[in-house]
Formats: structure tokens, sequence, C-alpha cells
């Protein structure tokens, strides 16, 4: 698996940065997604058939938006059960979150999601070939040093509910590493027409089961919008690993704790604690770190390879 990957190298320091930025969008989605399920959760709305809608509403984002400018049959996959196996870990981490929702608050939920980035940092070597330097790897412990700021684990009682959402992680971790792999072999339309699939399959007998008729058009429009986010997240992610190694872009997940926060307490009225801001100001400046590391080392490469062309010149 990892002799395809480490032999076709990797963008440069330009399309890095481009990644990151569509690494925050996807999670800036990702939270309007997550606030949004939480939302129709607690007004009511059965679990199984929320996350059965959030995936249909995907698929059919995926159709409606992408499949016009596909330049590819999204059916044409070289790699069909990695496909099918990045599908479960992604209806695995939603599934197992949108539970966790409806009794944990938006910060919380991210706070464990920021294991994340340590798992992909772990798992990205020996799948992919990705391995990550003592400088990244240091940035990255020292933003999930702000994540235990906010946590405080030992300080508190931790609901059930926060087990759930530790496997959630652990299964998105997955999904991302598996998601950088067939970025090698699939286009991106390809991917995206497969991400959905499990969901929309595994959950629809649930769904059915529960399924309860919402009365009014403002949950049919917040239930639509789960396509939205969704997709147009996942779509993004997508983008960003086309662009960059999936250590590089797995630190930036950091950023849900502010959108969280601020979704939070604009949606639900979760106010911040102490705790939380100053876990997260360590959280930004290890995000900002990474950010600079990438310009320094891009700028770095492209002097060493200016001086490398001068000096076969002048021979």
């Amino acid at each position: 698996m990892t002799e395809r990957l480490l032999s076709e190298g990797f963008e440069g320091p330009r399309h890095r940065m481009i990644a990151i930025a569509l690494m925050i969008g996807a999670v800036v989605s990702f939270s309007l997604l997550d606030s949004t399920a939480k939302y129709l959760v607690m007004g009511g709305l059965p679990v199984p058939e929320v996350v059965w809608i959030r995936f249909t509403a995907h698929a059919v984002f995926t159709c409606l938006v992408l499949w016009p400018i596909a330049t590819v049959s999204p059916f044409r996959t070289k790699k069909p059960f990695h496909q099918i196996l990045r599908s479960l870990f992604m209806f695995g981490a939603t599934a197992l979150n949108f539970f966790a929702l409806r009794y944990l608050q938006l910060d919380e939920t991210v706070a464990i999601f920021f294991l994340g980035p340590l798992i992909v940092a772990g798992l990205a070597g020996p799948i992919l070939g990705e391995w990550v330097g003592w400088r990244r790897l240091t940035a990255i412990l020292i933003g999930f040093v702000g994540v235990l700021i906010v946590i405080r684990p030992g300080l508190g009682g931790v609901h059930w509910a926060a087990s759930l959402t530790l496997v959630a992680t652990f299964s998105l971790a997955l999904y991302s590493i598996w998601t950088r792999y067939l970025a090698h072999y699939d286009p991106a339309e390809v991917t995206q027409f497969y991400s959905p699939l499990a969901g929309v399959v595994l959950a629809m007998p649930f769904a059915l089961m529960a399924w309860e008729t919402p009365q009014d058009p403002f949950t049919w429009l917040l239930l639509a919008s789960l396509g939205l986010w969704g997709g147009g997240g996942h779509w993004l992610l997508i983008l960003a690993h086309r662009r960059t190694q999936a250590p590089v872009l797995a630190p930036f997940i950091y950023v849900g704790l502010i959108s969280n926060t601020i979704i939070g307490y604009a949606v639900f009225g979760d106010i911040p604690t102490w705790w939380t801001l100053a876990g997260g100001a360590v959280v930004i400046l290890s995000g900002l770190y990474l950010i600079w590391r990438e310009r320094h080392s891009g700028e770095t490469k492209s002097h060493l390879a200016s001086d490398s062309a001068a000096d076969t010149s002048e021979h």
C-alpha cells in the first residue's frame, strides 16, 4: 500500500496551504452539521431518522451538485473494497456522534474528537508511509494539551455518552486515512459518490422503524441542510486530501473547538468557560505554528531548489 503512495510524491507549499484552507472549511461545515443534528434530536426527532436523512441528503447533494460537473463515471472505482470500507468508517463516526450529541454539548464532543490527529499521526506512517516529523508532532501534542485544558480529565464526572464519541473518533481517523489513500487511485467525484452509501443502506431500516414525520417546513429545511453541511464538508475534505498528506491536515480539526464553541453559544446558549477559552488559545497557537511551519518549509525547499538549479547551470 505504501509503495504506490511514496512513489508519487506530494504537491508543493502552495497546494499545502490550499489544502489547509479546504480542511478548515470542511471542519466548519461539520460544526454546522453537528449543531443542526443536535437541534433536531433535541427537538424530538429520533436519532436513526436524523442519521439516515443526513446520508440520504448527502447523496442527493452529490447527485445534484457534483454529477453535472463530473468528468468520469462516479460508479467506476479502482478500489471498490476500500471505498466501501471508507464509507463504513464514515457511517460509524456519524451515527455514534449523533447519539452522543443527545447528551453532550458541542464543545465536549469536539474536544474528544481532537484525539483524531494523534491517531492519524500514529497510523498514517505504517498505513500510508506518511511519517510525522518531530516538529509537527510536537505542535500536535501541544494542541492536544489545549484540548486537555478544555475537558479537564479527572476534575469532574464524564457522561457515558463520551465513550460513543471516543469510538467515533477512531472511526473518523480511519476515514481520514482511507480518504488520503483513495486520493491516489480514484477521482474526487468517485470518492464523494461512495461516501454516503453505507449510511443510506444501513440506517434505512432503523429510520423507518423509528420514523416521525416532521410537522413544520422549518424542520424539513434543517433536515435538507444536513446534505449541504455533510456533502459539502466531505467534498472539501476529499479535495484537501488530494493536495497534501493526512498528518499535515489532521491538526486543523482543532479549529472545530472554535467553531463549535461559537455555534454552541449562539444556538444552544452554551457559555464557554475560562478553561475552554484558555484551551482554545493553546489550540489556535499550535495551529498557527503549523501553518507557519508549512510556509517556512515550502520557502526553504524553494530556495534549495533554486540554488541547486543555479549550481547545475554553472557546471
